[in-house]
């Protein structure tokens, strides 16, 4: 009983999700609403809640296993410092972490690995919150900044390190070519992205459209690169050296989804706290999120990890 009465709820949740998603009218059409949505869950505080201080997907390992959900999120940092060969990279080190949310990565890189980080978002409550949450003895700063217009000159950081934002950029050459232009010589970039199949070699089929369309209308995405493409791209700014380096970590990061829903049953008291009309406004995204888990569970869409140097 004590395990079936969490699961009816777990489906009721959906249920009730996928019924206000299709009454209400869809929210984020155009990036010009990015920085606002990212200020009104920040201010409300409804994403910290349910997702702790990394607003990215978490890792589970491979084969994935059964992990708390904020402990994944922390864990997906170490993993991908460790990827990156970050974690060979001396304490004085300065960081550029674009779409820095509030600031989770940040601190991370910056207490675990003595780094020196600027983390950047288009959101100003964003920048307010990580604010908050940085303590004094940290070394990170964070600030407004366009990461498809960065206010850094050239060559101003040993790193630049960017998890989930790629989706948002509506002109993919020239994130990759900001990305490059800010790093120093020898400079490692990192990112770690959501991706769509290469779809040069497989074109996307009869449910792949709607499904790819509703993804990018939910969450202000102008489209995703593929992973083949993006690296392309970074190699076309003439600054990276030698090959861009990928890999795909869809597997290590597919439980996520599922285990982000099961936040509104883990923790209920944030119906509590929010009220009912953080309730709808948190269950209206879950078929966007079954969504999510759909087309990176078909291969529709791949969690892309990139690394280059540069020139």
């Amino acid at each position: 009983m004590n395990i079936l009465l969490p699961l009816e709820g777990f489906f009721l949740l959906i249920v009730t999700g996928i019924i206000i998603y299709l009454l209400t009218p869809r929210r984020y059409q155009t990036t010009d609403s990015v920085a606002n949505s990212y200020d009104e869950w920040t201010q409300d505080g409804i994403l910290e809640f349910y997702w702790g201080e990394h607003i990215h997907l978490g890792h589970y390992g491979l084969p994935p296993r059964r992990k708390d959900f904020l402990q994944a999120k922390a864990d997906f940092v170490h993993e991908m410092v460790k990827w990156g060969g970050l974690d060979k990279l001396p304490s004085n080190t300065t960081v550029l972490d674009v779409g820095c949310g509030i600031g989770g990565s940040s601190r991370i890189l910056a207490k675990d690995y003595g780094f020196s980080v600027t983390g950047i978002t288009i959101s100003p409550q964003q920048v307010k919150r990580a604010q908050e949450l940085t303590s004094p003895d940290v070394n990170a700063k964070f600030q407004v900044d366009n990461a498809l217009s960065l206010s850094f000159p050239d060559n101003s950081f040993d790193v630049v390190w960017t998890v989930e934002a790629g989706p948002h950029m509506e002109d993919k050459a020239l994130f990759a070519r900001e990305l490059m232009r800010v790093l120093k010589p020898n400079g490692i970039l990192v990112v770690a992205d959501w991706n769509q199949r290469d779809d040069r070699t497989i074109p996307l089929n009869w449910w792949e459209k709607p499904v790819m369309k509703q993804l990018l209308d939910q969450w202000s995405h102008p489209a995703f690169s593929s992973i083949e493409g993006f690296a392309e791209l970074l190699v076309a700014t003439g600054l990276t050296q030698g090959e861009v380096i990928t890999d795909d970590w869809t597997v290590q990061t597919l439980p996520s989804w599922l285990d982000s829903i099961w936040q509104g049953i883990a923790k209920p008291a944030g119906l509590i706290k929010f009220g009912v009309s953080g309730f709808i406004k948190s269950v209206r995204e879950i078929p966007t999120i079954l969504l999510m888990r759909l087309a990176f569970g078909t291969g529709l869409c791949r969690f892309g990890m990139f690394k280059a140097v540069k020139k």
